[in-house]
């Protein structure tokens, strides 16, 4: 017996959906020491991150992680393949999720642009060969293990809209049997891509779906200009709200729907309905509301709702598979 286990490896945030639910950490990694300081007189005793040690080396992950160590921020395509500070993050949600005794069918959520192009499928076959296998890791000190026995690949955006046609036993929802046959537009915002995906009758449609490299990270580094903080650090003050964002958010909007209007232009008044996933997409609500009108649907926890969603796919292909 397997443990199904969906999982968005995203750049902002790492997300893990299961029977036990979801849980978001945030895609923060800083090569550290197991130590911490010891307490001194007059200040507060800090909480540590997660310490996560693998053969690659120590590593501090989530919230708060580029203050115990020298910040790791590789937004490179290679940091899908198996790199060593994703693996860590995976490790330390894994942790924090729980870690499964039986082996796990993991379905993990790839960005559209890792899906094609020339070295789409060595890129998908390394992300496999680096998922693939028994796992071993320290977590605070303590050994920890999981062995992942199958890895299947799909789009996050494709999480988004099984999150909206399927309830939580991964049922087809009556009340959207409809968008079926129909096209279905997904827009998705993350830390580092903007993805669109158009699905009609259950397949793709080649010149509506496009990604790129405009997510949220392009609104900090817009707003960030004398560097002096990390990636993680700038997006955890703009979670706390303690971030400005104008002007610089009015230039992001523009760049993100100047893309979306190059790939889709009017067209997107045939689609049934369009789909928002991530957490840029819960910034530009207002903004995407004015465009896409009574189309747009943004699911109440958009930054989840791709594992959300690509959880509820392996519960319907789970049963379906018992059928046959």
């Amino acid at each position: 017996m397997t443990t199904l286990l969906a999982y968005d490896p995203g750049y902002g945030n790492i997300k893990l959906y299961g029977s036990e639910g979801g849980l978001v950490m945030q895609s923060a990694v800083a090569i550290g020491e197991a130590q911490q300081i010891g307490r001194m007189v007059g200040l507060r005793v800090a909480k540590r991150p997660l310490c996560v040690e693998t053969g690659s080396g120590v590593f501090h992950v989530g919230a708060n992680a580029h203050d115990w160590g020298r910040p790791v921020e590789n937004l490179d395509l290679d940091r899908l393949t198996g790199a060593p500070e994703l693996m860590a993050l995976l490790y330390g949600a894994l942790t924090q999720y729980g870690v499964s005794a039986e082996p796990v069918s993991l379905l993990v959520g790839l960005p559209i642009h890792v899906l094609q192009g020339e070295d789409s499928r060595g890129v998908q076959q390394a992300v496999r060969d680096g998922l693939r296998g028994i796992h071993t890791w320290l977590a605070d000190g303590r050994e920890q293990a999981v062995q992942i026995a199958t890895v299947r690949l799909t789009s996050q955006p494709v999480g988004a809209m099984f999150d909206y046609l399927l309830d939580d036993a991964g049922r087809m929802a009556a009340s959207r049997q409809a968008a079926l046959k129909e096209e279905i537009g997904i827009l998705g915002i993350g830390m580092n891509t903007l993805d669109l995906l158009v699905v009609r009758g259950g397949s793709p449609v080649q010149r509506f779906t496009a990604g790129e490299t405009l997510g949220v990270r392009r609104l900090l580094a817009l707003a960030n200009h004398d560097g002096a903080f990390s990636l993680a650090e700038r997006d955890a003050q703009l979670r706390a709200g303690r971030f400005a964002l104008a002007p610089a958010v009015a230039v992001w909007q523009s760049e993100v729907l100047g893309f979306v209007e190059q790939q889709w232009g009017d067209t997107f008044r045939r689609f049934h309905t369009i789909i928002g996933a991530g957490g840029g997409s819960l910034l530009l609500k207002d903004a995407l509301l004015r465009r896409f009108r009574d189309k747009f649907h943004l699911p109440d926890d958009p930054v989840i709702a791709t594992a959300r969603g690509m959880y509820k796919y392996a519960l319907m292909a789970a049963k379906r598979s018992q059928r046959d």
